[in-house]
Formats: structure tokens, sequence, C-alpha cells
């Protein structure tokens, strides 16, 4: 039977190169930092790193590794069980009560990954009775944990708020008996930024509920870190957050949701990937309570990456580059064609620059492009250096 399969797949993949829409997966022989090793395919040693969400540089940072270090010794490697068999350990629930003063939540829950978290979450607190509204451009981990839920589905256009009027008016028109918008924090193949005070006014208009995935926020947007909803002044309207411990909180693994206390309750009975998931590895519980001492105990960091953003996105527009506008530090180079961008992307390479080109199906046809990701761990010289590597594979593309 597989030879058969085998043939057909063969043929899936071939499509795919041909198409220009391969994916390769290069190795790194380094920690992750503004500067990595590079292994595969014969490229050059040490290059600068633009394509990781390393925003804060805290994945390689010496207290956070210090951190690790002691918990390994404290708390062993792993807990080899669910958390209401026998896998919750003191560091959790610690770990649980400061995300939630973090977030301005009342309690959060943690979760193997940010995927799982959006996975756990509309299944279990809405039926078919119920409607979820979700932004169109939203992560595929929503888009997924949405259909494992028998909740009526509507999709609002991204950002556009009086579409989402709209489908509220056709939730509520239908009987729905609960309403929760979902959105993203930060969209992650544009940088944009969900307008947040507005569709908690609507959700306040048509007594729905709000949920924000701020995975690409948590750390570093907002006057303290503490995401979209600080930024726009509605952390206490927002019922549900969603967000990862694996991007800016130190880049390891791991996800949560921080939310009404009676919804991480009912989660913590029903949620399927967290009854049927290890529990978080103790090591990366630990040195994500040091990443957040880092950053309650000083804002350097952010500061920093506001300042490579602003630097990255002013030069690249100068010089006439198609950067989708911003001040995000997802900073998409936009190319158009799939072929074209993979093969700036290995021009950069090149030239010392480790980025990825991104095409269909992660961002929809004809809007390929490369994602650049600032972090607080590249220096102005490393900005410099990467816009002028642009530059160069501009010219060689001939564009």
């Amino acid at each position: 039977m597989f030879d058969t399969v085998r043939d057909d797949l063969r043929a899936t993949l071939d499509e795919i190169r041909a198409a220009g829409l391969h994916k390769p997966e290069r190795v790194i022989g380094t920690p992750q930092s503004a500067t990595v090793g590079v292994t595969a395919g014969g490229r050059p040693g040490e290059v600068l790193n633009f394509c990781a969400n390393n925003y804060l540089g805290l994945a390689d940072h010496p207290e956070v590794i210090a951190a690790a270090h002691e918990a390994l010794d404290r708390w062993g490697y792993g807990m080899a069980s669910v958390r209401f068999i026998c896998g919750t350990q003191e560091v959790h629930k610690e770990l649980e009560a400061r995300l939630s003063s973090f977030l301005g939540q009342e309690d959060t829950i943690l979760y193997s990954s940010c995927f799982d978290a959006n996975g756990g979450v509309f299944e279990t607190l809405l039926g078919e009775e119920d409607a979820v509204i979700s932004d169109a451009l939203n992560h595929a981990s929503i888009i997924d944990g949405i259909r494992l839920s028998k909740a009526r589905r509507f999709r609002y256009a991204n950002r556009d708020l009086a579409d989402l009027e709209a489908k509220l008016k056709e939730a509520t028109e239908g009987g729905a008996r609960r309403k929760l918008i979902v959105t993203d924090g930060v969209f992650s193949m544009d940088g944009y930024v969900a307008p947040l005070r507005e569709i908690c006014d609507l959700a306040d208009r048509h007594d729905a509920m709000v949920m924000v995935d701020d995975s690409h926020a948590v750390g570093f947007v907002g006057p303290t870190g503490r995401g979209t909803p600080e930024l726009h002044g509605v952390m206490d309207r927002v019922d549900i957050v969603t967000g990862t411990l694996g991007k800016a909180l130190g880049g390891a693994s791991g996800g949560y949701v921080a939310a009404r206390a009676e919804i991480v309750a009912l989660l913590r009975q029903r949620s399927r990937p967290y009854l049927f998931s290890n529990t978080l590895a103790p090591v990366i519980a630990a040195a994500s309570l040091k990443v957040l001492d880092l950053l309650e105990s000083a804002d350097d960091l952010r500061v920093r990456l506001t300042g490579n953003t602003a630097l990255f996105r002013r030069r690249m527009t100068e010089e006439g580059f198609d950067i989708l506008p911003g001040d995000h530090a997802i900073a998409p180079v936009m190319i158009g064609d799939a072929s074209e961008a993979g093969r700036m992307a290995e021009l950069l390479l090149e030239r010392g620059v480790y980025v990825i080109g991104f095409s269909y199906p992660v961002v929809p046809q004809g809007q390929a492009r490369i994602r650049v990701q600032l972090s607080a761990a590249h220096s102005t010289d490393d900005v410099n250096r990467a816009v002028d590597a642009f530059l160069a594979a501009r010219a060689a593309l001939g564009a």
C-alpha cells in the first residue's frame, strides 16, 4: 500500500519545490543569540540572526541560564506525568501566580505550548449553542482550536471593526448563548497590532467575551511589557490572554492561559491538552520566573529593542524597500514572488545575515516576504550590517 502513497507524496514534494515553496531547515551549532553558527550546507560559520522570536535576547542570558542550572539540581529534569496525577510542583504554582500578577488576570494555567493552550480553550468553554468570532489572520493554533469546538464560527476581516460588529450582530440574531471574540494581539506575519480598545467596546456593546493570543507581545509591548492589553489600556477588560514562554520570555517552550478565575478552574477540569499532556519541565518554569524578575526590575532590554526596530525600519524605508508600516519588532520586507523571496534569503545568508523567506501557505499567494525580527541582543552595528546586506542582495538579484 505505501508504495502508492510514497509516489503520491513524492509528487507533492516535487510540486512544492517546483513552485519555490520548499522550506529548508537550517541547522545551527550554537545557542540562540544575535549571532549564530550555521552548520549546514557549507554556509559561513557565524551569521547575524534576524529570524528568531528572541525579542529581548533572553534565550542565552546568563542569569536565565544560571536559574535553569539551579532548577535542574533542585527540581530535576522532568515530571513524567500530567498535572492532576503527580505532575505539579511548587515551581509550577509559583509561575502561574507570577504570570497572573504580571498580566493582570485572576488566574493562570500552564500548557506545554501556546498551540496547546489555544487548542484547549474553545472546546472547553463553548458548545453548539455558542459562537466564536475570529479575526481572519489569527494564528493557526487558534484556527485549529476553534475547529475542535462545536460552536458556530464567524470570521471577520483582519482588524475590520465594522465587519466584526456585523458578525456579532449575526451571532446574536442566531441566538448564541455565549459569544467569544478572539484575536492575535500582534499578527505574526505582518507585525500589525489588533485594535483592542475598540474590540472591547464592541464586546461590551454586544455582550461578548474577549480573548487575545499575545505571544508576539508579552515581555516587550506596552509601557511595562505586559502586552497589547496594557498598550491599549484594557487589561481589565480582556477575559482571556494566551501566550508562550517560547518567544520573548526566554525562548524555550511552554504556554499559558491567563484569565478569569472560573475560566481557568474549568480548564483544569476539562481542557484536553492540559489533562493529557505532560507538565511543563520544571527547569523552564524556574527560568521563566527569572525572566519575569528581569522584566520587572528594568526596562533596558525593551528600550534597546525599540531603538533597533526604529533604526531598521527607518533605514530600510529610506533605501526604498517595501516594508509593512508599524513599529513592532516584526518587520516584514515584502517581495511578492515566492522564488525570489527564497533566493533573496539565500543571498543574505551568503552575506552573513540569517533570515527566512515566507511564502504560501504561511502567507497568502503573491505576498511572499522576508520577515525580519529585531532583538535587544542586536547592536546598532548589527542592524546597519543587515540593511547593507539587503542592499547587496537586491543588487545581486538585479531588482
